[in-house]
């Protein structure tokens, strides 16, 4: 049942709350450069925060149409794509993946070894459809650091240049971590799916992303590069510490990438479905308010609202949650009370995960610290954009829902 809407200009003063925090906990004391926090609650955009820098080396501020590497944000998106073709009946979800990548027939599981003398065994299933969308899929990614098969990816650059055609033939050569189905792993199954959306549709996957997604949602700063005429809206992203470790206190951001010689400046030849977005807060607001709306927007519908809802569910083998079947060592989620749908992560029980939230919301982030939440019960989505890497450097995620939910 959803709750019943509070008096919007008394919400709108209460969430005054997650400006002054993310200032004075973040902000002035140079943890983050700038942050955007927007919340979509009962038809109204009733928390709209912009502050601090985009550029600090510039002193350039953060302003509405500033644009910002979503990282692993892109990841709904290219689910979204996927599942569009879904209701066309040109896709199932239990379809083998070799039926479109003939080249996986014979994929195997690692058994020991390393590149070059692997040994291996058989599956006992084919990879499926559905496999790519929840990470159950037996793929990894290179910077997991957790195993030989991660390690062949990181030697071979796999999703860090080259074409989604040349990483596609790559992988093919290359073992699972595991049997599909048998557990999760946060991996580049996301960009096998914005592969599969162009075999499957007939059309680049950045242009079918273009035609069917970002024109009718009106999301115009969208996409895989930032042009020359919007690169000075580019904000710089910083780094503190690394990925997976603890940031030291008092440690000091580092430019990690300039905005002025941004690869993001070129357009890539390697078109991540799993991770190579850029976008803005008005952009992913709009995507995310048609996932609230059950796949609808201004009179724009992209999905049905029984695949949204099938999407959002939990969809993990058994019902479990991530604790369960987790081998990963990186997400963007924290896994107790926590299961995964078709795209993103899925609250199962609010009082697991130890922080404020519904039954049924839907989140996903990326790896410098952005996050969304769809949150149906309250008619609610929380945005929130800044560019710090790794995203596990600071519980922002976890205290933005705290402030939100506490305001409502």
């Amino acid at each position: 049942m959803t709750a019943p809407l509070p008096n919007n200009s008394a919400l709108k003063q209460r969430l005054k709350r997650v400006e002054r925090f993310f200032a004075d906990q973040y902000i002035n004391t140079g943890k983050l450069a700038g942050t955007l926090a927007q919340v979509w609650r009962g038809g109204e955009l009733v928390l709209n925060s912009l502050q601090g820098m985009a550029d600090r080396e510039r002193a350039t501020p953060i302003v509405e149409d500033t644009i910002f590497r979503i990282y692993s944000m892109s990841k709904p998106i290219t689910s979204v794509a996927l599942m569009m073709l879904f209701e066309q009946g040109l896709v199932a979800l239990d379809d083998p993946v070799s039926k479109y990548i003939p080249s996986w027939a014979d994929l195997q599981v690692f058994d020991g070894g390393e590149l070059g003398a692997f040994k291996t065994c058989a599956p006992e299933r084919p990879m499926q459809i559905v496999d790519l969308l929840r990470h159950t899929s037996g793929l990894t990614y290179g910077f997991q650091m957790r195993s030989p098969v991660d390690a062949a990816y990181r030697k071979l650059k796999l999703g860090d240049a080259g074409t989604l055609d040349g990483m596609i033939a790559a992988l093919a050569d290359l073992p699972l971590e595991f049997s599909p189905g048998q557990a999760w792993n946060y991996s580049v199954s996301t960009d096998v799916l914005g592969y599969l959306v162009g075999q499957i549709s007939g059309q680049p996957f950045a242009d079918f992303l273009q035609q069917h997604i970002f024109k009718p949602l009106g999301m115009a700063d969208t996409g895989f590069h930032v042009p020359p005429e919007q690169a000075h809206r580019l904000a710089a992203c910083y780094s503190v510490g690394a990925l997976g470790r603890a940031v030291q206190p008092g440690r000091a951001l580092r430019l990690q990438d300039d905005p002025r010689t941004s690869g993001y400046l070129k357009a890539p030849t390697f078109f991540s479905g799993g991770g190579g977005l850029v976008s803005t807060a008005h952009d992913y607001m709009r995507f995310s308010r048609m996932l609230l709306g059950g796949g609808t927007l201004d009179g724009v519908r992209l999905l049905g609202h029984k695949t949204l809802a099938m999407m959002s569910a939990n969809h993990l083998p058994g019902g479990a949650d991530l604790t369960q079947l987790s081998r990963s060592m990186f997400s963007e989620a924290t896994y107790s009370g926590v299961g995964f749908g078709l795209g993103f992560a899925c609250t199962l029980d609010p009082a697991q995960t130890l922080t404020l939230g519904s039954a049924g919301d839907f989140f996903w982030g990326g790896a410098a610290s952005t996050f969304f939440v769809i949150d149906p019960r309250e008619d609610m989505v929380m945005l929130l954009l800044t560019q710090l890497m790794p995203s596990s450097a600071y519980p922002l995620r976890r205290q933005m829902r705290a402030l939100v939910h506490g305001a409502l």
